[in-house]
């Protein structure tokens, strides 16, 4: 009973490793090229990652998507269930969380 104040302590020594490992990590290609527009940046930490020299193909890909997704229309909950080909796989999803939480099993 007296050690509770250690184990709840524990928790430093994990903590402090990845404060000391965090920045000779790299940072991820994708938030690189994205969000940061570091092409250089990120082909060396895809590189890193990947372990090759030519990642023009990785970063096109990355580019590609991004792409597509910049045109995707983004639609409400109302129009979901106004449109007839996913409302019921809505509902289904709808009542089996609602099913889930009301079971108990979240006690257990």
């Amino acid at each position: 009973e007296s050690r509770w104040p250690f184990l709840f302590g524990a928790i430093i020594v994990p903590s402090l490793i990845q404060v000391v490992i965090l920045p000779f990590l790299p940072e991820s290609p994708r938030y690189l090229l994205l969000e940061k527009h570091n092409t250089s940046k990120a082909e060396k930490a895809f590189q890193r990652f990947l372990g090759k020299d030519d990642v023009s193909h990785e970063i096109e890909e990355v580019l590609a998507e991004s792409r597509v997704q910049r045109n995707t229309k983004m639609v409400s909950i109302l129009q979901l269930l106004r449109t007839r080909a996913v409302r019921w796989q809505i509902v289904t999803v709808v009542v089996t969380m609602g099913c889930y939480q009301l079971c108990g099993l979240n006690a257990v």
